[in-house]
């Protein structure tokens, strides 16, 4: 028996609703149901090919406009539609924000079911391109095509690729020319290897086969003017690693660090690999109000500069601090906002569960003479107990930054437990952050609220939450 033919259903002359989660637009089908479209934006009038059924909602993508939005404008960058990362480029961006703030509020709203002060606005970027100190591309010998092409009886010759993930497709790599998310000399990096490596027969990696030698390419730069280039090659091959390499060096003589990766496991994470030093030091320093921070290759420091500045000074002004008090930092990282907010603390303690990322956090306090820091290592919901309260003290101020998943309901318990008289809760994912205020609603009540847009051109945005003892 074959496949079963899924019914393709076209809705004409369907308004654009409102902006949806994972940067996709909403609108309503004749039936009642929920449309989630890609590449429209709300106001837009169009047809709708629908490819996916659900018994809640369909998935579709607008085959025709009939009207376009007053909120859209024209993307800046040749790669949009193809490329899955700046899906919200095609909308203004005083309406990114709106839709931004909209969704934290509901999500508040909806899934904490709590009550909220009034929000204070939404800090907008002031860059709204070439933001991203960190990205990552990769390498493929079988480029993504684009239905013109494929139609088309040209000869497509050379199909390698540097470029970015399809979304939802593993082994599909979009070649990029231009990515307008980090600042020069990025771009010319990324294209001067790529041009490099075509040139001198390097093979680009198939990850089908799994084979061979260009896999992963990292820059990362700092608002300091350091540049950190990370080539991460499948298999070892001296001769041809070392002139790539030496090629780069001789081209773009600012690069701080060039460091390397064999790497023939079959995913391309670097965190349990060993990073190797081939030029330069093995990190580039960022600066942020008189402090330096050493990032090195598995280091996570947030993505946007600028605005993680404005972010932790948002953070240190909820946190209310004279000077006296005992701050507890937890899911520190490598400590940023914990010297950050140092010089206004008694004595800060960070907590978090990558041992790479405390020895940074202490290498950074020692290198910024900061002495009211103390930093450890261990899994939140274990490390954080009683003993752990009696050993270094009872916090006057928690600060609180997880990861997307939000906090264990046993590190909230503890929280609960130990009582602070504030707690700052910082969040990229306002849902998970929304159920962990609802199991703390009992006893804290939230009195401030600001989103803060790190990720212009997408749909991603931060919270800051003040909550304060009831």
């Amino acid at each position: 028996m074959g496949r079963k033919k899924t019914d393709k259903i076209v809705f004409e002359n369907i308004k654009v609703l409102d902006a949806g989660a994972k940067g996709v637009s909403v609108a309503k089908a004749p039936d009642g149901k929920v449309i989630f479209i890609p590449n429209v934006v709300p106001g837009d009038v169009v047809d709708i090919q629908t490819f996916k059924k659900r018994k809640a909602y369909y998935e579709g993508k607008a085959v025709a406009f009939h009207e376009f939005s007053e909120d859209r404008v024209e993307p800046v960058c040749q790669h949009f539609g193809a490329c899955g990362g700046c899906k919200w480029q095609n909308m203004a961006y005083e309406k990114q924000l709106f839709y931004k703030n909209n969704e934290v509020f509901n999500h508040l709203k909806r899934i904490g079911k709590i009550e909220l002060p009034e929000f204070e606005p939404i800090l907008g970027s002031e860059k709204q391109f070439f933001y991203r100190n960190k990205m990552e591309f990769s390498f493929s010998n079988a480029r993504w095509l684009t239905e013109k092409e494929i139609e088309s009886d040209e000869d497509l010759g050379n199909r390698n690729a540097l470029g970015f993930h399809i979304p939802k497709m593993w082994d599909k790599i979009l070649d990029i020319t231009q990515c307008h998310l980090q600042e020069d000399p990025s771009n010319a990096i990324r294209n001067s290897i790529r041009d490099y490596a075509n040139e001198h027969g390097l093979a680009f990696f198939n990850p089908r086969n799994h084979e061979g030698f260009l896999r992963t390419l990292m820059i990362r730069t700092a608002s300091t003017g350091e540049i950190m280039v990370l080539i991460q090659f499948f298999e070892e091959n001296k001769e041809q690693r070392e002139a790539l390499l030496n090629f780069l060096l001789e081209k773009f003589p600012n690069i701080k660090s060039l460091q390397y990766v064999i790497n023939s496991k079959p995913n391309d994470t670097i965190y349990d690999q060993n990073v190797i030093l081939y030029k330069g030091r093995d990190y580039i320093l960022e600066e942020m109000e008189g402090l330096k921070f050493s990032i090195n290759a598995k280091s996570f420091y947030q993505t946007n500069s600028d605005q993680a500045y404005e972010l932790y000074k948002i953070t240190r002004d909820f946190a209310g601090l004279t000077g006296n008090e005992l701050v507890y930092d937890l899911y520190t990282g490598t400590g940023t906002i914990a010297q950050f907010v140092s010089k206004k603390a008694g004595k800060v303690i960070g907590v978090e569960a990558v041992p790479e990322a405390i020895a940074d956090a202490k290498e950074n306090a020692k290198r910024n003479e900061i002495i009211n820091c103390e930093f450890f290592v261990g899994d939140m919901k274990v490390v954080f107990n009683e003993a752990f309260i009696a050993q270094h003290g009872k916090p006057d101020v928690i600060i609180t930054d997880p990861p997307r998943d939000g906090m264990h309901k046993d590190v909230i318990e503890q929280i609960l437990k130990i009582a602070p008289k504030r707690i700052v809760y910082v969040s990229c994912n306002s849902a998970t952050q929304a159920r962990d205020l609802a199991l703390m609603d009992e006893f804290y009540k939230v009195t401030k609220v600001r989103p803060v847009d790190m990720f212009p051109q997408t749909h991603h945005v931060e919270n800051v939450v003040l909550l304060e003892k009831r």
